[in-house]
């Protein structure tokens, strides 16, 4: 068996938001029983010792996730997890295995966590070792809100110039490029954001989004993604120019975070550099700020 069928990426089209109680603390977590497979062809049939290891290493997870009472265990997600963990180990040799772990947040249907780790050893010490270290990975995963999906739309120039011809130069639209991919790569390597994929028709179709009363809003919502975003450079002069981003939520449309670089100065080249520190200061770090706030 192969261990990317350990984990079936399709249960996460069917979990159920969950809705726990306002009085509860704790915080529900569904630990699924770990799936095993021995393929190290041992002629020794280990069967029993494995079902027992693997039984310890359960009962130890689970423990372990519960033992600081943040955390309280529940049979699934319809009887109130926030998250489920779900898994399993493969022997591929006398000496070495393999474990593939994933946290889902339920109510997001989001993955937290997807790993594959591997330990030396196939006796208790060596199950004990790697479960101490598999639930420190995944408390760490339960602590860590899952990424936001967030479309990011091209950023559009808004040329103040008395020089502006109305039609946008090649040059322009090369710019306006790297900065909308600076601006994605950016966000998504924070970890704070999942980047939805925003096609060249969806854009096109939209026009210019700064000016559409909050329609990014919906298309965003048809992408897939939880918020959206815009961005505008406007061009002051052929050396000035102002930076401007917008978040909205998908859903509601309503404003969730906007930022305005002020006047900058620069070429044409500098826009990239700016739009990245402008989103990295009122966005990704006040977000971060935010989430160690909540923690």
């Amino acid at each position: 068996m192969h261990l990317s069928r350990l984990i079936l990426p399709a249960f996460l089209l069917f979990v159920l938001p969950h809705a726990p109680a306002a009085a509860e603390a704790a915080i529900g977590v569904a630990v699924d029983d770990f799936s095993y497979t021995d393929t190290s062809a041992e002629p020794t049939n280990q069967t029993a010792a494995h079902e027992r290891r693997l039984s310890a290493f359960m009962a130890a997870l689970r423990r372990d996730i519960g033992e600081a009472g943040r955390y309280r265990q529940v049979p699934s997600a319809q009887d109130g997890a926030a998250f489920k963990v779900i898994g399993g180990i493969q022997k591929t040799s006398t000496l070495v295995q393999w474990a593939k772990v994933a946290v889902i947040d339920v109510g997001a249907k989001k993955l937290v966590m997807d790993k594959l780790y591997t330990f030396r050893g196939d006796n208790d010490e060596s199950w004990e070792r790697a479960e101490m270290f598999v639930s420190r990975e995944v408390m760490a995963a339960l602590a860590t809100p899952a990424p936001v999906a967030l479309a990011v739309f091209e950023f559009e120039l808004e040329d103040m110039t008395a020089a502006s011809a109305g039609a946008l130069a090649a040059s322009d639209a090369s710019y306006l490029a790297e900065v909308t991919d600076a601006v994605r790569e950016a966000l998504g390597q924070s970890g704070r954001y999942r980047i939805v994929e925003v096609g060249r028709e969806a854009a096109a179709t939209a026009g210019a989004l700064r000016d559409c009363g909050g329609c990014e809003a919906a298309i965003a919502k048809e992408l897939g993604a939880d918020q959206s975003l815009i961005g505008v450079v406007r061009r002051v002069s052929r050396t000035e120019y102002t930076l401007g981003f917008q978040v909205r939520d998908a859903g509601t449309g309503a404003v969730l975070s906007r930022g305005d670089s002020g006047l900058r100065l620069g070429a044409d080249y500098s826009w990239k550099r700016g739009a990245v520190r402008l989103v990295g200061d009122r966005l990704i770090e006040s977000q971060q700020a935010a989430g160690a706030q909540e923690r």
